[in-house]
């Protein structure tokens, strides 16, 4: 499932501009004394970066941030609006939920309690042969262990579902912080030793700084065994189906969790190397390994000095952040996840007007249209190839806004009074809920996140494209200003998701969702080409010294902004019917497109969150999302007078266009 951290319209884009329009662009934040030929980001969004501090409790500050902050103060009120003498039980079940984790002198009160049975298991293991079954157990209440099960359609029969096998285990966020001998990650697995410490020991568990190394060890050779982000980016690699016969012996139904006929394994390697690790590694250390596990998945719910410790290390110590949120913030981003689709249906009622929907659901079908049309002229794609991709492009379904029938929650059961027990309960009720599902016909009405969520998303095994009502907010759209700055915006955020269909992942996937090869060689070809130049120009990128952009890592989402932003410019010259735009705050109509489009991603981060974002995140920091892309439009160079010589100059010969 692919995502981009953007966000779309509410209503459609106005069909003519006229000079008494506001621009849609922010100039206050440009910077004048910056040459938009040398870094246009910077001159798009200088006067911010200079004026602006991230928030004390956030990573890292952007557009997007800003609505994420308003949404969920939006849930908050959603929830302690909903009336105490309140007959219905999804209601219900909402407030109590929060007030659950609201209630900190009882949280205070229960302490582990809820824990001990779990604990116990732990503790009560002295046969490596009970590891698999404890495993799978844990598993069921978001408890990291060495591999996890992923329900989804099966890639070569998208109309069932099917369990995937997947690598896990790493406390740490990406095996580089395990392998890499950089004076970051050399201070971070130094803090992780001492935090492993302090959380055992907060527990009452008899633990030593030896019992930490040891533990440490046990996950730098998990991290070994591990396929890279880059190469989990192939579907045709990580799609191994076996049969339970052809599973290595510790993966029975007990090891699994669920008695399957067969599943897709995605990283062979890494599950038939893990064979050993739980061979040789003691049984003590496996005990370790899994107690901090379990503490760690439930530090949030537990008591303050959980809490305080969990704080420190994971958003401090890992992410440079120096406060904790506000209580009433973890509090709602609990429910949400507990009860994503009930707390949506109440944000729906309230927040998003169903005239938002119809509107954003025209101005995708025109961008659609668009991108019709731009497949229809390629020069480098020959007909056999473009007959299949204008198939897919017209196979795209489009979900706005919410489900018409989300998912209920019958049967979870929620006490005022237990934190901890409804956060495992509900965690559980998941798991089971997509269990349930194994060899089960897909359901493509079904959505898989809730209307609340401010992101927007491409799912190749369904090939849909999903803005959830969340998303579908200003500030990054405003029917009352210029067309231009909206076809930077929104325009560019559905060119980009409907561009995931055919990047170098989506384009493996054809018009139902298989993984199916429908191109020709020479056209794969030439296609391959183009993303190798693309992995070189943004390889180039570094925004720390020491640290680089990967690439390969982000080749899917930097191909979807270059082609999403190529086709809004196409949309936007189309709209004017031939006729010149007005100049407006002093920029013609293609400057204001662009500068919108750099102005979405202004964006500031904290150092450690920075190098952790470059090591997990595939998509570019917004400098280069921003850089990167315009870099690549002959539009660009006519609209600022690039030249040769400039910064943001790219020979012709360089330009990539995709789509």
């Amino acid at each position: 499932m692919r995502t981009l951290l953007l966000l779309v319209a509410l209503a459609l884009l106005p069909t003519a501009a006229s000079a008494q329009q506001r621009s849609g662009i922010d100039v206050s934040l440009i910077d004048t004394s910056v040459r938009p030929q040398e870094d246009f980001w910077r001159f798009a969004n200088g006067k911010w970066l200079a004026a602006t501090e991230i928030p004390a409790d956030r990573p890292g500050w952007d557009s997007f941030g800003v609505v994420r902050e308003a949404t969920q103060a939006q849930l908050r009120d959603v929830i302690e609006g909903i009336d105490a003498k309140s007959n219905n039980e999804e209601h219900r079940k909402l407030a109590d939920f929060y007030a659950s984790f609201m209630d900190e002198p009882k949280v205070e009160a229960a302490g582990l309690s809820a824990l001990k049975p779990q604990l116990d298991r732990i503790h009560a293991i002295t046969d490596k042969a009970a590891l698999p079954p404890l495993f799978a157990h844990l598993s069921r209440f978001w408890v990291r262990t060495p591999y996890y099960l992923d329900i989804g359609p099966d890639e070569h029969d998208t109309t069932v579902y099917i369990t995937h096998l997947a690598q896990s285990g790493l406390g740490l966020p990406d095996r580089d912080y395990y392998l890499k001998d950089d004076a970051h990650f050399t201070a971070i697995r130094t803090a992780y030793r001492a935090h492993i410490v302090k959380v055992l020991t907060l527990a009452g568990e008899p633990v030593s700084a030896a019992d930490a190394e040891a533990m440490i060890a046990l996950e730098t050779s998990i991290a070994r065994l591990q396929w890279t982000r880059v190469e989990n980016r192939n579907p045709l690699k990580t799609y191994n189906k076996r049969t339970k016969a052809e599973l290595p012996a510790y993966l029975t139904a007990e090891g699994l969790g669920v008695d399957v006929p067969s599943l897709v394994v995605l990283q062979p390697s890494y599950i038939e190397g893990l064979a050993g690790l739980l061979n040789d590694v003691p049984v003590a250390t496996w005990r370790t390994y899994l107690t901090y596990q379990l503490l760690t998945a439930l530090s949030p719910f537990l008591p303050a000095a959980f809490v305080a410790e969990d704080f420190a290390f994971d958003q401090k110590t890992l992410r440079g952040v120096p406060q904790i949120q506000a209580r009433w913030k973890r509090g709602v981003a609990t429910v949400d996840r507990a009860l994503t689709f009930a707390l949506g249906r109440l944000y729906v009622g309230k927040y998003f007007p169903p005239s938002a929907k119809t509107h954003a659901e025209a101005l995708i079908a025109e961008m659609l249209g668009t991108y019709r049309r731009s497949i229809e002229t390629l020069d480098w794609m020959g007909p056999d190839t473009r007959r299949e991709a204008l198939a897919k492009l017209a196979a795209i379904r489009a979900k706005v806004g919410y489900p018409e029938h989300g998912r209920t929650y019958d049967g979870l059961v929620v006490q005022r009074d237990d934190l901890v027990g409804n956060v495992m309960r509900s965690r559980s009720f998941g798991y089971d809920y997509w269990t349930a599902k194994i060899g089960q016909k897909v359901d493509r009405e079904e959505w898989f996140g809730g209307p609340q969520v401010v992101n927007a998303f491409y799912n190749p095994t369904l090939n849909e494209i999903v803005f959830p009502a969340g998303i579908l907010q200003p500030p990054f759209f405003d029917a009352a200003a210029d067309d231009a700055a909206n076809y930077g915006g929104i325009g560019v955020v559905i060119g980009h998701e409907i561009s995931h269909a055919f990047d170098d992942e989506g384009s493996r996937y054809d018009a139902v969702g298989n993984l199916r090869n429908w191109w020709t060689e020479a056209d794969r070809a030439a296609f391959e080409k183009m993303t190798h130049g693309m992995i070189a120009q943004y390889d180039a990128f570094s925004p720390l010294p020491g640290y680089h952009v990967n690439g390969a890592l982000t080749l899917g989402e930097n191909a979807a902004d270059n082609a999403g932003l190529a086709v809004a410019v196409k949309a936007y010259r189309a709209s004017l019917n031939g006729k010149p735009a007005p100049p407006i705050d002093g920029y013609t109509g293609d400057q204001r497109l662009f500068l919108a489009f750099a102005q979405i991603w202004k964006a500031k981060i904290r150092d450690a969150a920075g190098i952790e974002r470059l090591k997990t995140d595939p998509h570019s920091p917004g400098q280069f999302r921003a850089n990167g892309a315009v870099r690549n439009q002959t539009a660009f160079d006519e609209a600022f007078d690039v030249k040769p010589g400039d910064a943001m100059y790219l020979p012709p010969t360089q330009r990539i266009t995709l789509w």
